[in-house]
């Protein structure tokens, strides 16, 4: 892996994400490493599992939220925070606030998994619907954050935000038994998680080999690391995937992204539906479509694992009841 470059003002550094571990150890649960003996015969390595899914709001939003919201001075605080979200940040968001004693208001799609939604709103969160295909989420949270003169906190493209769910790795690395860790596997939308993971790895891990893993369609970060700019994904594109819909890299993510990452890959919606299945079967772990695509890139041998000591993080686990039951009848089938 190549280390990212010096940071820039706005950049969280690795120093960042190691501060941010000890802000939120308190709160945010420190999930295990999990192993299987049949995954690990079935790629040839040793597969070490981290499963987000088990986190507090049901995935790996909860760190970068609570690292920001914990920073905000009494007076921001005092005036709520506004976010938009598909669901996984929007409860992250809704647990830490409910947690320090703030008001949380979060711009929802309509088409989110119900699940998602209902979540939000029994974590204390203030929902506010729109239809992501006419309307604008962002221009919405800011309006109503101007009203209010509450804080916006970016589901990605924030230092905080990226620092705080960078200790996904570098909890991996302080938990990892086998010492080092060949190559990292972690879902990507706006490329939060992954900036994160890279700063944690630069610090710390330094030869760990990191990999973006996209739904076949929002495969932007794929594509811009071989541009070397921003892509957009196109308007058509649809995947079960609703957690990884960003349409693309944010601009501070890919800022230390294009420069860590050792390669992306995309998976496409029946490959992942085969990962949930597996993660159920054998993992006996719940893990929503946008959580299963790293493990999913793994099971469709994208990534060489013979004789290596592979990471894959599982970020989250609020499906849609139906869709999950729906996935195990295809499984059974």
């Amino acid at each position: 892996m190549t280390s990212p470059p010096s940071p820039a003002p706005d950049l969280p550094s690795p120093a960042d994400v190691v501060a941010a571990s000890a802000r939120v150890a308190d709160h945010a649960r420190r999930t295990p490493l999990l192993t299987s003996p049949v995954l690990d015969e079935r790629v040839g390595g040793t597969v070490l599992v981290k499963p987000e899914c088990l986190q507090i709001g049901g995935a790996f939003k909860f760190r970068g939220a609570l690292n920001m919201l914990a920073q905000l001075e009494p007076a921001a605080r005092a005036r709520g925070v506004v976010a938009w979200s598909s669901g996984n940040h929007a409860q992250g968001v809704a647990a830490a606030a409910r947690l320090l004693g703030m008001r949380a208001t979060i711009v929802i799609p309509r088409d989110a998994p119900a699940i998602k939604v209902q979540n939000t709103r029994r974590l204390g969160a203030e929902v506010v619907l729109y239809d992501r295909y006419t309307e604008d989420r962002e221009a919405i949270g800011l309006a109503i954050a101007r009203a209010r003169g509450a804080t916006v906190v970016p589901p990605y493209d924030h230092p905080h935000i990226m620092a705080g769910q960078g200790t996904v790795a570098l909890e991996m690395i302080e938990q990892n038994p086998h010492g080092s860790l060949d190559a990292l596997l972690v879902p990507c939308g706006g490329g939060g998680l992954t900036a994160g993971c890279a700063l944690a790895l630069a610090g710390h891990s330094p030869g760990t080999r990191l990999y973006a893993v996209e739904p076949a369609g929002f495969d932007d970060t794929r594509r811009s690391l071989s541009s070397g700019r921003r892509e957009i994904v196109s308007g058509d594109a649809h995947t079960i995937c609703d957690a990884l819909m960003a349409p693309s890299p944010g601009e501070l993510t890919f800022a230390i992204n294009r420069h860590a990452l050792a390669g992306a890959f995309s998976v496409t919606d029946e490959q992942v539906f085969e990962a949930m299945a597996f993660a159920w079967r054998e993992l006996k772990l719940v893990v929503e479509p946008g959580g299963a695509v790293a493990l999913a890139a793994l099971l469709s041998g994208q990534l060489d694992c013979r004789g290596q000591v592979i990471g894959v993080v599982l970020t989250g686990g609020n499906v849609d009841p139906a869709l999950f039951a729906g996935m195990l009848a295809r499984a059974s089938a």
